[in-house]
Order: structure tokens, then C-alpha cells, then sequence
């Protein structure tokens, strides 16, 4: 961790506290349709101390400030809580961050990306502990935010999969789900994801699998990363003692899928499956049938798939005939039916309550910033009261 922040670190009444007495970071949010851009976030503020606490609104709080969420409060707080750099959740967090929320859970300051959150009345919601000097700034993570994926769900094109290279000739329609015609906010709308090495190895834990390790190996989309995802991964990686993900290409993945999907390109969804707590390593475009010099490869004892159907391999094959017959294939059942094509049919059935919440958004969004233009001498406050840390 950096050594400065421990230097920077008050105690509630002002007092330096032991420099052995662990840092404890605040974050909170809403968490919603929690992506690898949440989970960058928190990876960034785990590394400023050595406890991370995060507080999630609830569904009141989110509707009264910003409009509805797409998950409800049980979901995005389980949500959270898988997330592996994550230590203690604060269910119905405040959408304005307090002094006193603080100093309630006994942390040190409160941590946020570099772009800018506005409650109901288009104030920062960070104005008050940066005015305190308890703000600490990460690098928002460019390339994806839930605007950008509610629009893919929206718009049913497939320009999301082919990376960072591509440029879409719908890319004025696609920008106009998250802003509205006369305002362009530098937070909201559509941006392109630039995946790097880097990246994928700050995501991942890079432990092997120990002698005598039970592995056990999944695979699929796993498009959109949510509950659903997270109750199977749980159930399975309590059946072996390592778990290894295999993620299907884009291509394999439209092709049983059709339309968009998937939603997330494989890139994003190798970030956000790392994230998960439970899982261990990622096969990064795996084949769709568990073939068995993959088996052999990763020393695989179990594979397991959850209790849904899937179809068969382009040869009419079952996908998974190798573990069958070597008797290492189980159907885990989760408990939770929801699947991402139930999350997009939430935001079709209520298409124009979702537009008109990411148009509000960026509205308070580029009114804030005007407003900070206009004032330089908030604008400077606002930068001496907060610190900005490199990820």
C-alpha cells in the first residue's frame, strides 16, 4: 500500500492515529448491474489501506437521487460482497457521503473515481468530506459505466464485440442513449474499453492450485456478471478447493445466443468474472466442449454446469460427453433462476423510464460542470481538497 496514505490518516477527533493501526477505506455507491469498472474502483481503494468498507443505497435512495435501478437492493448488495477486494458492505448507505458515516464504521476517508456523482439537487455528493479533507480520487476505469451497457441492450447491435478497434457507423445513435442531444457530459454515454495485460493482472489472484487441490472447471458467457452468476460460483467452488472459469469467445457466444449477444465483449467479461471472489483463474476463449486434453491440461477433477439447458455442439455433440463418461460432470443447482436474458428483458419492458433516467443524469452531470467553470474559485477549493491517486 502507498505509504503516504497511511501518512494522511486522521483519526475521528483529529489525532494522528499508531501508524500500525490498520487504514480503513469508505466507498459507496449504487453498485448497479455491477461491472468490471465497479470492481477496478474497489481494487484501487483496497490498495490505499487495509480494510475495505462499502456502502450501497438502497433502492429509495436511488430512485429519490438518480431514478430506478435495474437490480434491486438484496441483489447489488450480495453483489458487492462477492466482489474479492471487498471486506465489510454497509446495506442502506446514505447518498451523500457524511463526516459522520465516516466515522460510524471507523474509517479514515472515503474513496471515488475521478468523474463527478450529483444527489437529487445536482450537488456533489463528495462535498462535504472533501471539504474535510477525508477524500481520497482513483482513476475511473474508461470503456464502460451502466449507461453504456443499458444502451447495448437497447440499441441490438453487435459493434460491442469487436474491441476497441472498431468504429461504428450507429455510434451518434448509440451516444444519444446516454446524452441528450444538447448537452455532453465527459462521464456519461459510450466509450471504448482498451484492455491491456496490465489490467487482467491486477484482476487476478496468479496463485496456482496447490498439491492435492480439488479443481473444478465451468464454463460459459457469463455475460453481464450478476447474482445469478455469483450463487452458481459460490455453490460449485464449495465442491473443490480451486476454480477455474472457461469463457466462451464472442463469436461462440452469438452463435447460440443470436442478436447482440454477447452484451459484454470478452474482454469486459474476463475482468468482471476475475473480480468474483470464488473464482480462481479464467480460460480466456474457451472451446465449447470440454475436450479432454483440456481436461488433462488444467488437471481437472470436476466439471460442473448449472441446472439450465444447453445446446449441442455445432457437430450435434454434447458438450460435455468427456466428463461424462469419465464420470466427472455434476448439474449444480444455484437457487436462483435469473439469467442475463431476464436482466435485459427488464430494461426493454421499461425502455423509456431507463432513457429518461440517463438523460437526466447527464443533464446534472454537464450543469455541474458548468457551474464549476463558471466558479474558478470553487473549482480551485475542490481540487485542494481532495488527492489523487494513480491506480
Amino acid at each position: 500500500m502507498n505509504g503516504s496514505t497511511r501518512d494522511l490518516k486522521p483519526s475521528s477527533d483529529g489525532h494522528h492515529r499508531p501508524q500500525n493501526d490498520p487504514v480503513k477505506v469508505w466507498c459507496d455507491g449504487c453498485y448497479d448491474m455491477v461491472h468490471y469498472g465497479h470492481a477496478n474502483q474497489l481494487r484501487q481503494a483496497k490498495e490505499m489501506g487495509d480494510y475495505l468498507i462499502v456502502g450501497v443505497h438502497s433502492d429509495a435512495e436511488i430512485r429519490k437521487h438518480k431514478g430506478p435501478p435495474v437490480f434491486n437492493e438484496k441483489e447489488r448488495y450480495k453483489m458487492v460482497r462477492a466482489i474479492k477486494w471487498v471486506d465489510e458492505v454497509i446495506e442502506d448507505a446514505p447518498y451523500v457521503t457524511t463526516l459522520e458515516t465516516l466515522d460510524k464504521h471507523g474509517c479514515d476517508f472515503c474513496v471515488h473515481g475521478d468523474d463527478i456523482t450529483c444527489d437529487a439537487s445536482g450537488l456533489d455528493t463528495y462535498r462535504l468530506v472533501k471539504a474535510a479533507g477525508r477524500y481520497r480520487e482513483c482513476k475511473r476505469t474508461a470503456g464502460v459505466s451502466t449507461t453504456d451497457l443499458v444502451g447495448r441492450m437497447l440499441l441490438l447491435t453487435k459493434n460491442h464485440h469487436q474491441g476497441p478497434s472498431y468504429d461504428p457507423a450507429n455510434k451518434e445513435e448509440a451516444s444519444s442513449i446516454g446524452q441528450d442531444p444538447t448537452t455532453h457530459s465527459p462521464w456519461t454515454g459510450i466509450s471504448q474499453f482498451l484492455p491491456t495485460t496490465q489490467k487482467i493482472i491486477q484482476f487476478a489472484e496468479g496463485k496456482e492450485p496447490k498439491p492435492g487441490d480439488k479443481i473444478v472447471y465451468v464454463l460459459g458467457a457469463f455475460d453481464l456478471f450478476h447474482i445469478g452468476h455469483v450463487d452458481f460460483l459460490e455453490k460449485v467452488k464449495a465442491l473443490g478447493d480451486y476454480l477455474i472459469v472457461g469463457l466462451h469467445s464472442d463469436q461462440v457466444v452469438n452463435q447460440y445466443r443470436g442478436s447482440n449477444y454477447p452484451i459484454m465483449n470478452l474482454q469486459e467479461r474476463v475482468l468482471s468474472v476475475l473480480a468474483c471472489k470464488y473464482v480462481n483463474e479464467v480460460v480466456i476463449g474457451a472451446p465449447y466442449s470440454v475436450t479432454g486434453d483440456l481436461m488433462d491440461h488444467f488437471k481437472v477433477d470436476l466439471v460442473c454446469h448449472g441446472a439450465s439447458s444447453y445446446p449441442s455442439d455445432l457437430d450435434g455433440k454434447d458438450p460435455y460427453e468427456v466428463p461424462k463418461k469419465q464420470g466427472k460432470f455434476q448439474i449444480v443447482k444455484s437457487g436462483n433462476n435469473l439469467t442475463t436474458l431476464h436482466i435485459v428483458d427488464r430494461i426493454l419492458k421499461n425502455r423509456c423510464e431507463y432513457m429518461l433516467r440517463n438523460n437526466e443524469k447527464e443533464t446534472k452531470e454537464v450543469e455541474f460542470v458548468k457551474s464549476m467553470a463558471n466558479s474558478p474559485e470553487n473549482s480551485s477549493d475542490a481540487n485542494n481538497n481532495h488527492e489523487a491517486i494513480s491506480p
